[in-house]
């Protein structure tokens, strides 16, 4: 059955996200339930891609790991035979796609790092010369690196509205100086730790966000979803070619279709046909295996 048609009775249900369901889990913790729902320009797409879910969490789970010595994360357990007993009637739905997290109170700005010119900020450039008050030097076209990565933080806009690039000025008055400086040092640091694993392994990490709360004991970690195809922009190295559209890991590949249909990005999208379905998928798993170097057959099988 669906992701989107389970019902997880006796849970108290916190709210839905464009893929993730979220659920109380007493006073301190919240159950993250990954779907294979997929959005684009802000609209959640009629058509899910199978296993979606599972890469997220998976990939997540991997990230996590690599920079639990820069922040920690807000995972307490992704093993669901530890979970709460109110939870264990729902196993098999959960297992490989949810988390068990600390509840967070989210900073009201999402963290976005940028290491490549493309997307938003490659639009911002061409009316600005500049990215959230970052300027840079001519020329620059569509997959131009940048002489250096760049913080350039967005609102976070609710479901089916679109998030918006603001000057990291503008993040410092939503959120205070002291906590905006330590979001921007943090997103740069690993962002920077992404990019050299990343490059390791042939693929070029053009940008991505993140998302940080504290916890109810007021420690800052690092929340959602991290350096998956849905938060990031991954590229293989070896075609990368600027001055236009790159070959992707991510979901760059459904935005492309979708803008080549006429759709007019407003809800409702069309329905994906299988071809490009199964292509998604494919692109999903490649970036789990080729970035952490595990079979995703086996994550599942060990899930």
């Amino acid at each position: 059955m669906p992701l989107t048609q389970l019902e997880f009775a006796g849970l108290t249900h916190l709210g839905s996200g464009k893929v993730r369901e979220l659920f109380a889990v007493g006073d301190d913790a919240v159950l993250l339930v990954a779907s294979d729902r997929i959005s684009a320009f802000d609209v959640i797409l009629p058509t899910e891609i199978p296993d979606k879910g599972a890469v997220l969490t998976g990939l997540s789970l991997w990230w996590f790991d690599q920079l639990a010595d820069l922040v920690p994360s807000h995972v307490i357990s992704s093993n669901v035979d530890e979970y709460p007993a109110e939870l264990q009637p729902y196993a098999e739905q959960l297992r490989g796609r949810s988390m068990l997290c600390h509840r967070l109170d989210m900073a009201l700005v999402e963290c976005v790092a940028r290491g490549y010119l493309t997307g938003s900020g490659l639009k911002d450039y061409v009316r600005t010369g500049a990215v959230s008050g970052h300027m840079l030097p001519e020329g620059l076209v569509d997959g131009s690196k940048l002489p250096r990565p760049i913080y350039t933080p967005s609102t976070k806009a609710p479901i089916g509205e679109h998030d918006e690039n603001i000057s990291r000025a503008d993040a410092a008055t939503r959120i205070g100086d002291e906590l905006a400086a330590e979001l921007e040092k943090l997103t740069l640091q690993i962002f920077g730790r992404a990019s050299d694993l990343a490059a390791e392994r042939g693929i070029l990490l053009a940008d991505t966000k993140f998302e940080f709360g504290h916890d109810p004991a007021g420690v800052l970690r690092l929340g959602d979803e991290v350096l998956t195809p849905d938060s990031s922009r991954f590229w293989p190295a070896d075609s990368w070619a600027p001055g236009g559209a790159q070959p992707s890991y991510d979901k760059q590949f459904i935005r492309d279709y979708l803008v080549n249909t006429g759709w007019d990005k407003v809800s409702p999208a069309p329905e994906l046909p299988d071809d490009i379905v199964t292509s998604t998928r494919d692109r999903y798993v490649e970036a789990y295996e080729r970035l952490t170097g595990i079979s995703f057959a086996d994550y599942l099988a060990t899930s």
